[in-house]
């Protein structure tokens, strides 16, 4: 998932890192909002010394998008005990180090610079949005520490604008444009949508990239699009472009965008007689979109996503089990699965890599195939993106769920 301001100037953040490394050196591993688990450390072990392999994980456990970050979080953590309670990794036991970047750029870069450097660890899972991530790739090929994004969609986070390779990104979740055309294929395919529109969040890279996608393929498709709109990130009222959307009659209406402003915009557009289904993407999976929005108004609405909890394939409810357990009978969300398979993703490449080299890693990362997970079975494609399955899930009464899965 890409954030709201993807900011690119990617060197002056790395710049910026060096100026706050004098004071990050003489603070413990705990400090900058940092938590530790799934094993100890040996005093002066680093990465893969003493008797634990040390893994980052680079946060948003607080700030606008906390949600997401820490969903990932819980996930990452519950394979993490498991990993361990099964005897680790050649026997040795993941230690967890998570960190809090605030949901914002330098302290992204902050936190991975403290990760590599300062904590050693062998790899790390990078933020959960795309513009937190792409600010630390620069970190991790200069540091050769492998790092996975569980959530940052955004085609650039592994290539850049050149075309050229982020050496040591990589991750679990598929990209933006994959979820835009599956979204105009089910309104095409499914819904029978003819005439759309799109109501998209203009400053975020995540929204415009859905957008695009979404757009070409309605067109490819014999579909028309009848209205495009655009909000601002914090706009709270958005009934007079809702009332634009209206007056061109839509049968359909797609909006990328994030909860926040999604739950919203979905109640604001009921309240304003617009019946006709929505739908959006991963950016849409929070709780607190059925409180913003309210249960009844979601009714008739859809999002592309990682994985349904619903689905009834034996691994995922085999997972959905056990993180119902461990938290306390929480469902979880897909950015709990993408967490989880994150840390299961990096386990399978260190035991093929046979080494806590960095080289090693990042070259085993790259040659997974086949690799079945909760979120589906991959394999690693020249651009370090996985080759997954889609899920679309409705939300029915508040409830989001499962309809159906759609083959890359």
């Amino acid at each position: 998932m890409t954030e709201k301001n993807n900011f690119k100037k990617v060197g002056s953040l790395v710049l910026a890192s060096s100026l706050v490394m004098g004071a990050l050196a003489g603070c413990g591993a705990k400090e900058g909002g940092g938590t530790s688990t799934g094993g100890s450390s040996d005093g002066g072990s680093s990465g893969g010394g003493g008797d634990t392999i040390k893994i980052g994980a680079n946060l948003e456990l607080s700030g606008p998008v906390a949600s997401y970050g820490s969903s990932i979080g819980q996930g990452a953590e519950l394979a993490v005990k498991e990993i361990n309670d099964a005897g680790g990794i050649d026997g040795k036991k993941l230690e967890l180090v998570k960190l809090d970047n605030k949901s914002e750029n330098a302290e992204s870069v902050a936190q991975a610079m403290k990760l590599a450097t300062q904590e050693k660890v062998v790899a790390m899972l990078s933020p959960a949005t795309s513009g937190n991530t792409i600010a630390t790739v620069q970190i991790a090929n200069e540091q050769k520490v492998p790092t996975i994004g569980a959530a940052a969609t955004a085609p650039n986070v592994t290539i850049n604008d050149d075309g050229s390779l982020n050496d040591y990104a990589f991750r679990t979740c598929f990209i933006d444009p994959f979820q835009g055309t599956v979204a105009a294929n089910f309104a095409v395919d499914e819904l029978d949508a003819k005439n759309v529109a799109i109501f998209a969040d203009n400053a975020s890279d995540y929204a415009k990239g859905l957008a695009a996608s979404f757009k070409e393929t309605i067109g490819e498709k014999g579909g028309k699009v009848v209205a495009e709109e655009a909000y601002v990130a914090k706009d709270t009222d958005f009934k007079t472009t809702l009332t634009r959307i209206k007056a061109a009659k839509p049968d359909f209406i797609f909006i990328p965008g994030y909860y926040e402003e999604v739950g919203l915009i979905v109640k604001q557009a009921r309240e304003l007689g617009i019946d006709v289904p929505l739908m959006g993407a991963d950016g849409w999976d929070s709780p607190k979109l059925v409180e913003l929005a309210g249960a009844d108004a979601l009714n008739k609405t859809y999002i592309t996503n990682h994985y349904s909890a619903e689905d009834p394939d034996k691994k995922i409810q085999d997972f959905v089990a056990a993180f119902k357990k461990e938290y306390s009978d929480k469902s979880p969300d897909a950015f709990n699965a993408l967490g989880y398979d994150s840390v299961y993703f990096l386990k399978d490449a260190i035991e093929r890599a046979d080494s806590l080299d960095g080289e090693a890693i990042k070259k085993a990362l790259a040659d997974t195939k086949d690799l079945t997970l909760v979120t589906g079975t991959f394999s690693v494609d020249e651009n370090h993106n996985p080759v997954k399955t889609a899920t679309v899930l409705e939300f029915v009464d508040g409830k989001q769920k499962f309809n159906s899965k759609v083959n890359p």
